[in-house]
């Protein structure tokens, strides 16, 4: 508690890193707002950004023949950057917003007390104006989008509102993170394509099946907690049985992803990829350890590589068919 007290008066949340950009470059007075939309924690918007760049990826190197020319066979640089631009600001604004709802229930959460909002750091019209803000710069990146992405862009919403409060009337509230934190994965195809087809359903499925698993590790830092306010999770349901879930979600997300790639007919280093990322899931079951918060985390972030693994195996699959007529 002292810990916690003392870096709360340094504008610090407990569970925020040290020495991070943020603290460098930014005011004091800003820091709390950096910490509402988790600039200070990159893997937020990263796992958020993987089925935007995957989709993107894989619509590029759908359907190609060898002899297709390299520009085409990758994804569009500008849809790259948006969906990036796009990611960094609509995790900060989901954030936020979950931060506003759940103000009252991390007040009695040792490892989120310390966060802007219970802390008194930032009120809550601060907040709704930050909010405001960064939802903002969310629909200028999408607005460069066609219709079709724009439409689609949109639905996401209701799922992103309904999220903060599904911890407290079911036990899956990580499926509906999976919902939200998966809509790219239908986005990249959308600005592609203005459709979706089969590929683009499949890797969304896919990247649910994911999410589940990835967060179920990241909400075991918080079960004893959430016990104690009454916070639900797929922590707390699978329990013990965590390892087996996860074998089954991680299969799952990887039998989708090859199916996805599969329907696309995308070239073998796509599924090579898959293989390679197999590799750090397999690591998280195997090693996991259930009432180890410190580790939990370190394994949850460990999915940025799974991220990094799958979408250089798409790109290679570009290079590999455009350079196949020479070899």
């Amino acid at each position: 508690m002292e810990q916690i007290q003392s870096k709360t008066a340094q504008g610090r949340v407990a569970d925020a890193p040290s020495g991070h950009w943020v603290y460098r470059a930014l005011p004091r007075p800003l820091w709390p707002f950096a910490q509402l939309a988790r600039w200070d924690r990159p893997i937020g918007w990263w796992l958020l950004l993987w089925p935007c760049w995957w989709s993107a990826a894989l619509a590029a190197v759908a359907y190609a023949r060898p002899g297709d020319p390299l520009a085409t066979l990758l994804p569009d640089p500008w849809h790259l950057a948006l969906f990036f631009v796009g990611a960094v600001a609509m995790r900060g604004a989901g954030c936020t917003y979950n931060d506003i709802v759940d103000a009252g229930i991390d007040a009695r959460v040792e490892r989120t007390r310390s966060r802007p909002l219970p802390s008194g750091q930032i009120g809550r019209k601060g907040a709704w104006a930050f909010l405001l803000a960064q939802a903002l710069v969310g629909l200028a990146v999408l607005l460069q989008f066609d219709g079709f992405a724009v439409l689609l862009g949109f639905c996401s919403l209701a799922v992103v509102a309904i999220y903060p409060f599904m911890k407290r009337i079911t036990n899956w509230p990580q499926l509906v993170l999976g919902l939200a934190f998966s809509w790219g994965a239908l986005m990249g195809w959308a600005a592609a394509f203005a459709d979706l087809d089969a590929p683009a359903l499949l890797l969304y499925a896919g990247s649910v099946f994911w999410v589940i698993g990835y967060d179920t590790i990241y909400a075991h830092q918080d079960k004893e907690d959430d016990a104690l306010v009454g916070v639900r999770s797929t922590a707390r349901l699978f329990g013990d049985s965590t390892k087996s879930w996860l074998i089954g979600l991680y299969a799952g997300a990887l039998i989708l992803f090859a199916a996805a790639f599969s329907a696309a007919e995308a070239p073998m280093p796509a599924l090579a990829g898959l293989l390679a990322a197999g590799v750090p899931m397999a690591r998280q079951i195997a090693t996991l350890d259930i009432d180890d918060p410190d580790q939990c985390l370190r394994l949850f972030k460990s999915n940025g590589m799974v991220g990094w693994m799958i979408f250089v195996g798409l790109l290679a699959s570009g290079f590999w068919v455009a350079l196949k007529p020479l070899v």
